[in-house]
């Protein structure tokens, strides 16, 4: 059964209100057509809870923009969804095409800082957001009464002499729910051995996102990335107005996960009765980042899962924790986003999943 305005209904039920389901929800691909956007094609999805989504299928099926019932739940920057004909690889390029959106794809084979690392430069953060999926679908799918929207596809990243990866995402949403789930699978399809970076980068902002809102996870401990961010180290789980010159702060978490092996992480805003959740597979995303950028016009907060650190892919070979992919071998990632409706609701995740 879709819950829809406070009542359950059936599939048959609703068929006999709305003409075509497109009334109430569902998936639309679209082209956008201005500036360094054009060319972008798109997947805009309303689940019909109040929840509408954007994924840029040509840039790494990243979602963008992001709403519930017209709240802003995501930060956004000047750039816009730029194409990745567009995308500067060098150093820290990758911010001239960072959309900023719900989520922003970093990897495949590297994530975090530029750096030098087994004879080939590296910028900020990878390829992933700036390469164009193939083999795209989008599905409506009944089960009985229950109906899923599901748009998947492939995004490649190969190099001759080098990686071959293909990661095959599927991004999907129930109709009359509010929780997003990415289900990713990497496998290397090549014949020599690869490395894997994986980091979810989740950019929430304002109206969600303001002075008050608060972080609440269950973690062992917390540590600031460095001096900057031990500024901050007391103050990590708050939100400040926007700061003139205001310095990114970055804290590493070491998150429990509950007995199902899922970690959570929610932002919460009391004021507007709204919050957000992230929660995944802590046993393949066993990093957890926080971003925290109050700024003015840069006033973002990030929730960052992954399988790294963000000091570049040297840091993580030097560590020992840099992950890699055998020729033929599958990692999967599942990763869920979900909107929490009121105060009540917000009380009763953080309580379920022992949130502080």
């Amino acid at each position: 059964m879709a819950t829809l305005f406070g009542k359950n209904y059936s599939r048959r039920e609703l068929e006999q209100r709305v003409g075509h389901l497109s009334q109430i929800a569902g998936v639309r691909l679209m082209q956008l057509l201005e500036g360094k956007e054009t060319d972008v094609r798109t997947a805009d999805v309303r689940s019909g809870s109040g929840l509408r989504f954007q994924i840029s299928l040509d840039r790494g099926m990243d979602i963008s923009v992001a709403e519930y019932k017209s709240m802003s739940l995501a930060w956004r920057s000047p750039q816009g969804d730029v194409h990745p004909s567009h995308f500067d690889p060098k150093g820290m390029g990758w911010l001239k095409s960072f959309p900023g959106g719900l989520m922003t794809g970093c990897g495949l084979t590297s994530a975090g800082a530029p750096c030098s690392d087994a004879g080939e430069e590296l910028g900020i953060h990878g390829r992933l957001s700036n390469l164009p999926a193939s083999d795209i679908q989008a599905k409506t799918e009944w089960n009985g009464d229950q109906c899923v929207f599901k748009i998947s596809g492939v995004i490649r990243e190969n190099v001759i002499f080098k990686e071959n990866l293909a990661l095959y995402r599927t991004i999907e949403v129930e109709l009359g729910k509010s929780i997003i789930t990415v289900r990713d699978k990497v496998v290397n399809e090549g014949f020599r051995q690869a490395p894997l970076m994986m980091l979810y980068h989740i950019n929430l902002g304002w109206p969600l996102l303001d002075d008050g809102a608060g972080v609440h996870l269950n973690a062992r401990s917390m540590k600031p990335r460095d001096a900057e961010a031990e500024k901050g180290a007391a103050s990590a789980a708050r939100m400040p107005t926007p700061m003139a010159g205001y310095k990114e702060q970055v804290f590493y978490h070491d998150l429990i996960a509950e007995d199902n092996g899922f970690a959570s992480a929610v932002l919460e805003n009391r004021k507007l009765g709204l919050g957000l959740f992230v929660r995944y597979r802590q046993e393949e995303l066993p990093k957890f980042i926080q971003w925290k950028m109050a700024a003015e016009g840069e006033y973002v907060l990030g929730f960052e899962p992954a399988n790294c650190l963000v000091e570049g892919r040297a840091k993580e070979r030097e560590r020992g924790t840099l992950q890699f992919l055998e020729p033929g071998e599958t990692r999967e990632f599942l990763v869920h986003i979900g909107v929490l409706d009121g105060n009540t609701q917000i009380d009763q995740f953080k309580s379920e999943n022992k949130l502080q």
